[in-house]
């Protein structure tokens, strides 16, 4: 198993030490499949208590950032928001105000595209090269090594990554230059949020003629009408009421406030998805952020302008 490392001459090469910055449920995933890999592995979180875990894992733990840097020629970023990773690369203390050689980072927030671009250029001109990853199939995914990954960089700096990004990956799609793979994570993530509520409305309907749910589940995913959502997300999720993806209310509402906010910059007229983003920040009052996002499914909406309201979950049988 290949790594990626700086040459006496700055290049980056082929052999070191991956650190991963950020152990929530999707960071700790990736450390676990590194590590069954071959990779030696370096975590930070700001939290004792990811960090432990990840220790248990098997991993190397160091209690800043900036030691991370120090020891490790991949960074692997699992964060919250832009602002994290922002402040990880280019605020105090960040990779920019580093004295080291050239660091491959490998973003795998769900993130801004222009702010990427932006970081791209600052950690550039410092000779560091930043690729933007997003990455689909949550913890389990994570966790097996079977991410989908829509990667944003050069050629040839996609290449330089390919060993990371193979061992995390089933599904890896290079998308574009740096930014590309963060714009289509947020299309992607709309998608499924807008998905989750047609799907909701057709079992209501479905079900309101007469159809047994799970029925018309198999008979939907026989059909053009058919998505990742009638075929995993509720046959995994909610038919059998676990609601246990690893996936937020909290994480789906913010994902979906980037996609409005990339459409407004864009000037984009999107009046369905703008429909669904306007039931989604509604869903906040009677769905919290730590829920799991496919609850969604469990609320009754009327239209955009009302206030959503929970009802019991459409299960197998009902």
């Amino acid at each position: 198993m290949t790594n990626l490392n700086t040459g006496a001459d700055g290049a980056i090469g082929n052999t070191g030490t991956i650190g991963v910055i950020g152990l929530g449920n999707m960071g700790l995933g990736m450390v676990r499949t590194l590590l069954r890999e071959g990779f030696a592995v370096v975590g930070f979180d700001l939290s004792n208590d990811r960090r432990i875990e990840t220790a248990e894992a098997g991993a190397a733990i160091v209690t800043s950032q900036q030691e991370l840097f120090k020891s490790c020629d991949t960074i692997i970023l699992s964060l919250p928001t832009a602002a994290h990773v922002t402040a990880v690369l280019t605020g105090d203390g960040g990779l920019s105000s580093c004295d080291d050689a050239p660091r491959l980072v490998i973003d795998t927030t769900t993130s801004e595209p222009d702010v990427t671009r932006e970081l791209d250029q600052s950690l550039r001109r410092l000779g560091h090269i930043l690729i933007d990853a997003p990455v689909s199939g949550g913890p389990a995914g994570a966790n097996s090594g079977q991410l989908t990954m829509m990667v944003g960089g050069s050629e040839s700096d996609f290449a330089k990554a390919m060993p990371v990004l193979t061992a995390l990956g089933g599904k890896i799609t290079h998308v574009g230059p740096v930014g590309a793979g963060h714009a289509v994570k947020i299309v992607n993530n709309m998608l499924v949020a807008t998905h989750l509520l047609t799907m909701s409305e057709a079992i209501r309907l479905g079900t309101a003629a007469g159809v047994e749910v799970e029925n018309l589940i198999n008979a939907l995913n026989a059909g053009s009408g058919r998505s990742a959502i009638s075929e995993v997300n509720y046959p995994k999720w909610v038919m059998n009421g676990a609601f246990d993806s690893g996936f937020t209310m909290g994480l789906m509402r913010k994902d979906v406030r980037l996609a409005m906010a990339l459409a407004a910059q864009k000037d984009i007229a999107m009046p369905v998805s703008e429909l669904a983003g306007a039931l989604w920040a509604q869903s906040a009052d009677a769905l919290a952020d730590g829920e799991d996002f496919n609850r969604i499914t469990e609320l009754k909406n009327t239209s955009a302008t009302n206030t959503a309201t929970k009802t019991d979950p459409i299960k197998a049988g009902e």
